[in-house]
């Protein structure tokens, strides 16, 4: 890792970089596969499946034959691991209900607020070399809870065709209606705009690599609403002498075996600290099946040295991250001050993994600095809020004048006649 004493604010930018390619650099490729998908539907998602994922797939839908063999193959222990989360991710989400706004705005003028929705949600699993069963629970829960009418879920298949069996446990007891053996560019494009087998939707939720990342942004241009640009994953820890060193390398490692553009970033307030957890990195890495990606993502990550907890927390906002660990001696200053980003765990016990599992909350975050200006994912995500309206003709009577001078100063006579002509009614009433 890289480490970093007290970097000056001018080279905050450069070193809070992520490690990833540009909009432009892979807009290309998307394009000319949402044109062919566009264009031969099923035939160019089975083109680009053989081509990327290195199997030709015949039925893209998968069976209920080979959900059955999923649910016997899977062991009691996860299954009953997954319904444990599944519990708690329903009543955290079923907790954000809110019930509609209702308020008369002046005598006669009923407005009022609905949420509603979404009628046709996509959802995208990774599924490579590391299938995210856990991301089913964390999407299709709040849109069961929130009342979408089709949920349909893309994963991309293994070299045999085969989806990993978690993955169709987990879909299955979610509810999911229609499960599809399509990842990356193409399964992104086949839910826009829709092929003979895949269902076209109006909103597509899941995270993924670059790839995924930026189709999902040109879905967008094609009246197709995303979650969020949600690419590679992150974690920042602060953390100081309070903290235990091996806590926060499994944390700094957890995220680094997601991915090789993975980046995890400590600032902490004790260089000592800091030595501990990069000595810990080394013990725990090499026990690591998947040794090879953190590796190569623990090199893109920076250990940072700040003077004190106002530098840390002004440097953390400027990244924004998608996860957030605080382990110090005053978390409260961290949890009432932070101002961007996805999700906060809080504590030497409150490892990133909980959220990612089975603590209720959920992990679909944003990344990138997106934490800025988007929330992760919740139940309002897959609902539309509707506003109502109506008038007694006693509310026409008491707004009706100030519609009429408003109208008429912007010019739209018409808009001054709609209420002219019932005012003029109810007066010779």
């Amino acid at each position: 890792m890289n480490k970093i004493e007290n970097p000056d604010r001018s080279t905050w930018a450069e070193i809070l970089k992520r490690p990833t390619q540009t909009y432009d650099q892979i807009e290309s490729t998307v394009l000319e596969i949402f044109d062919k998908i566009k264009s031969y539907g099923d035939s160019a998602v089975k083109q680009y499946t053989e081509k990327f994922d290195g199997i030709l797939i015949n039925n893209l839908e998968v069976q209920q034959n080979e959900i059955n063999a999923a649910v016997k193959e899977l062991s009691q222990d996860l299954k009953q691991a997954i319904e444990l989360a599944k519990k708690n991710i329903e009543v955290f989400h079923q907790a954000q209900k809110t019930n509609p706004v209702n308020v008369e705005t002046a005598p006669g003028v009923n407005c009022w607020q609905e949420k509603r929705p979404i009628q046709k949600v996509g959802l995208y699993i990774p599924g490579g070399t590391a299938p995210l069963f856990s991301t089913i629970l964390m999407l299709a829960i709040p849109a069961k809870i929130a009342g979408c009418k089709e949920v349909v879920l893309c994963t991309p298949p293994d070299k045999d065709g085969n989806i990993n069996p978690a993955i169709l446990f987990t879909a299955q007891l979610c509810g999911i209606d229609k499960i599809y053996k399509v990842g990356g560019i193409q399964a992104i494009g086949a839910m826009t705009f829709g092929t003979e087998t895949i269902s076209k939707v109006y909103k597509i939720f899941g995270p993924g690599n670059q790839f995924v990342t930026v189709a999902k942004q040109m879905a967008t241009k094609y009246n197709v609403s995303i979650d969020m640009p949600a690419g590679p994953s992150e974690l920042l820890v602060v953390a100081d002498d309070t903290a235990d060193a091996s806590f926060v390398a499994s944390d700094l490692l957890s995220q680094a075996e997601h991915g090789i553009d993975s980046q995890v970033i400590l600032v902490s307030t004790s260089k000592g600290l800091i030595i501990s957890v990069e000595d810990e990195i080394n013990i725990q890495l090499v026990q690591l099946p998947r040794k090879n990606i953190a590796e190569k993502a623990i090199a893109n990550s920076k250990l940072i040295y700040v003077k004190d907890h106002k530098t840390a927390l002004e440097l953390i906002d400027e990244y924004g991250p998608e996860h957030f660990i605080v382990a110090t001696n005053d978390n409260a200053y961290y949890v009432d001050n932070i101002a961007n980003a996805g999700s906060v765990f809080i504590g030497n016990y409150t490892p990133e993994s909980a959220g990612d599992y089975a603590s209720g909350t959920n992990h679909t975050l944003p990344t990138n600095g997106y934490a800025k200006q988007y929330s992760g994912v919740n139940l309002d995500s897959f609902m539309k809020s509707m506003t109502f309206q109506e008038l007694s003709p006693e509310g026409i009577k008491n707004i009706g004048n100030a519609i009429e001078l408003m109208a008429e100063a912007e010019g739209l006579q018409a808009h001054k006649n709609a209420v002219t002509l019932r005012l003029n009614k109810l007066a010779k009433d």
